[in-house]
C-alpha cells in the first residue's frame, strides 16, 4: 500500500533526504532505540522496529508474525521505506497506525481478519472479508481448515430488528444493497440518514473474495501466476494487472526486458486503460443520468474496438495472459501492417468520439447538476486514505507512477499526467476522458517506434531461467500505474520456485476507503454518483 507522512516541520522535513534519495543511516538515528534491526529489501531498506510503532501487511514466520508497512512519498515515489514490526506468536499484537495514516484502517482490518494480528488502539477492530462468526483466521499457522463455520441464526443480526432510529434522534439505518448494479461486483452499503442526508456511512466488502493470493503463492514464478491478474481488475484492464506482477517479479530475480517488449508492453497496457476508462464513464453514465441507449452503449462500442485490437494482439478478449517474465508471449500479428493500420484507424477515430462523449456527458445539464461539487475528495484526504490513480488526480494530487517512479518505455514518450482540481465527481470522470486523449499519444507513439524497429531487433523476451528460485528471504513491493491507480505487489522468496508471501496492493481497496468522506453530509443521490466515480472492481477489492 502506499502511505504518505504527515506535514513534518521544517527540521524534520531534511532527515533522510538527499538528492540521490533516502539517507537510510540519518532515518536509523532518528528511530533510535526503537530500532532493532535492518533488512535488504530489493526496492528499499527495511527498518524492524520495537512492536509499539504501527504495521501494516501481515505474514507469518515460524517463530513470529511479522506485519510490513511499504511506505512511499507522494511527492516522490522513489523515496521508499519498508517500516517491519515482529510480534510473538503467542500474543500477535502491535499498535495501530490508524492516527497516522487513514488508510490504515482497512489494512489493518484484514490483517487482523486473515493472519491474526491485533492493533491496540484501533478505532474499528473487526473482520472485512470473513462474516463476523467465522472461525479462526485463514493465514495463520493453527488454522483448522476442517473446523466448522455454520453458525446459528441467532448468532446472525436479525435482519429484522428494529431500525437505528434513536428515541431523541431523528436517524435512520438503511441498507443499500448487496447489490450489483454498475460496480462490479456485489457491494453492501450501511447507511444512516439523518433526516435526508447522510449522517454516516460504511461500505462492507468481502463478498467476492476468491483467494487470489493464496492461488499466486501455490503457483511457480515462471509459468503459473501470470494468468492469475487478469482476474483481478477483470475490466479489460488485464495486461495492467499481469504488468504489475512482471515489475515486481522481475526486479526480485534481477531480470532484463528487451526494449522492443517494453515498447510493446507500453502499447498494449495503453489500449488496456482506454479500455478500462471508456467502460468506466458508460457505467458512471448509467449510474448518474440513467442513460443505457446511448451513452453506455456508445462506451460499450469504444472497448469493444479496443477489444478486438487486444484479440488480434493476444489471442484472447479478457484474460490476456500476454506477459511472460523478461518479455511477451509473442511478437506483433502478422501481416504487420494491417494491424497498426486498424490501432492507427482507432486512434484517427478517437478525437471524434471523445468530443461525444463530452457532448454526452460533460455538458449534460442533469450529470452537471449531480456531480459538480458532490462527492467532494480535498487532496489531504485523498493522501490520508492512500487514494490513487484518476480519484487522487481528481483531487488535484499530481501523482502517476508511469512518470514518478518509470518504468517500461514510458520515460522515452511524450504525455502529460491529467489532474482536476475540481476534487468532485465531476473532475473525475474529466481525469479519465482526457487520460484516454494522453493514452492515445502514448499508442501512436509506440506504433511509430515498432513499425520502424528493425526486424532482427525486435526481441520479444530476454533469457529467462527455465526455473526461478529468488534467494530465501529476498522481499520486494513494486507497483505500476493501473487503470484504476497504483497496483501493488508485495513477494517475499524462500528460495523455492514459489513466493513464500504474495500480497496485492489494490487501488480499488484504499480509492473505497474515501466514500464515507465524499458521502457524509450529502444525499443518497449523491453518494451513488460518488461510488461510480471511484470506479471499483469488487474483484479486486476483496481479491
Amino acid at each position: 500500500m502506499s502511505l504518505e507522512e504527515p506535514e513534518p516541520d521544517d527540521a524534520l522535513a531534511a532527515v533522510g533526504e538527499t538528492d540521490e534519495g533516502l539517507d537510510y543511516d540519518a532515518l536509523a538515528a532518528l528511530l533510535g532505540d526503537r530500532l532493532l534491526d535492518r533488512e535488504q529489501h530489493v526496492n528499499a531498506e527495511g527498518f524492524v522496529v520495537r512492536p509499539d510503532l504501527s504495521c501494516l501487511t501481515a505474514q507469518q514466520y515460524g517463530d513470529r508474525y511479522e506485519s510490513i508497512y511499504h511506505l512511499r512519498k507522494y511527492d516522490e515515489p522513489t523515496h521508499e521505506l519498508s517500516v517491519v514490526v515482529p510480534s510473538p506468536t503467542d500474543d500477535p499484537h502491535n499498535e495501530s497506525a490508524n492516527p497516522v495514516y487513514r488508510t490504515a484502517d482497512w489494512h489493518e482490518r484484514e490483517a487482523y481478519d486473515l493472519v491474526g494480528i491485533e492493533y491496540e488502539d484501533h478505532p474499528d477492530l473487526r473482520r472485512i472479508l470473513l462474516p463476523e462468526t467465522w472461525q479462526g483466521h485463514p493465514l495463520s499457522g493453527d488454522f483448522d481448515g476442517e473446523e466448522p463455520q455454520i453458525v446459528t441464526l441467532r448468532e446472525h443480526a436479525n435482519p429484522l430488528q428494529e431500525d437505528h432510529r434513536g428515541d431523541d434522534a431523528d436517524t435512520m439505518f438503511v441498507n443499500i444493497g448487496p447489490h450489483h448494479p454498475a460496480t462490479h461486483g456485489v457491494l453492501h452499503i450501511k447507511t444512516v440518514l439523518d433526516g435526508e442526508q447522510i449522517a454516516d456511512l460504511e461500505p462492507d466488502i468481502g463478498y467476492l473474495h476468491r483467494c487470489e493470493e493464496q492461488m499466486c503463492e501455490q503457483g511457480t514464478y515462471r509459468h503459473q501466476i501470470m494468468p492469475y491478474p487478469d482476474r483481478w481488475d477483470y475490466i479489460s484492464a488485464g495486461i495492467l494487472n499481469e504488468w504489475a506482477y512482471a515489475r515486481a517479479a522481475e526486479d526480485l530475480a534481477d531480470i532484463d526486458v528487451p526494449k522492443y517488449a517494453q515498447v510493446v508492453r507500453t502499447m498494449s497496457a495503453e489500449l488496456c486503460r482506454i479500455a478500462a476508462h471508456m467502460l468506466a464513464a458508460g457505467t458512471f453514465a448509467l449510474d448518474v443520468i440513467g442513460d443505457f441507449t446511448a451513452t453506455f452503449m456508445y462506451a460499450v462500442q469504444q472497448r469493444e474496438q479496443v477489444q478486438n485490437i487486444l484479440e488480434d494482439l493476444t489471442g484472447q478478449r479478457l484474460m490476456f495472459n500476454y506477459l511472460r517474465l523478461g518479455g511477451v508471449a509473442w511478437d506483433i500479428p502478422e501481416p504487420r501492417d494491417e494491424f497498426f493500420e486498424k490501432i492507427r484507424d482507432y486512434l484517427d477515430d478517437l478525437p471524434e468520439n471523445v468530443a461525444e462523449f463530452h457532448n454526452l456527458l460533460t455538458s449534460n445539464e442533469i450529470l452537471q447538476i449531480r456531480t459538480v461539487d458532490t462527492g467532494v475528495l480535498p487532496p489531504e484526504e485523498a493522501r490520508s486514505y492512500g487514494a490513487t490513480g484518476p480519484v487522487a488526480r481528481g483531487s488535484g494530487i499530481d501523482y502517476d507512477l508511469r512518470r514518478d517512479d518509470p518504468y517500461g518505455y514510458y520515460p522515452e514518450l511524450d504525455w502529460d499526467v491529467v489532474t482536476e482540481p475540481g476534487c468532485d465527481n465531476f473532475a473525475r470522470l474529466l481525469v479519465r476522458l482526457r487520460e484516454v486523449e494522453e493514452s492515445a499519444r502514448i499508442i501512436e507513439q509506440c506504433v511509430d517506434l515498432l513499425e520502424d524497429w528493425p526486424e532482427d531487433e525486435r526481441e520479444i523476451q530476454s533469457n529467462v531461467p527455465r526455473t526461478l528460485r529468488p534467494d530465501p528471504d529476498t522481499e520486494i513491493y513494486r507497483a505500476v500505474e493501473a487503470a484504476k491507480g497504483e497496483l501493488g505487489i508485495y513477494i517475499r522468496s524462500d528460495g523455492t520456485d514459489k513466493p513464500a508471501r504474495f500480497k496485492i496492493r489494490s487501488p480499488c481497496f484504499s480509492n473505497l476507503q474515501t466514500l464515507p468522506v465524499m458521502s457524509e453530509g450529502e444525499y443518497v443521490p449523491d453518494m451513488i454518483a460518488s461510488l461510480g466515480s471511484l470506479d471499483i472492481v469488487l474483484g479486486e477489492v476483496d481479491r
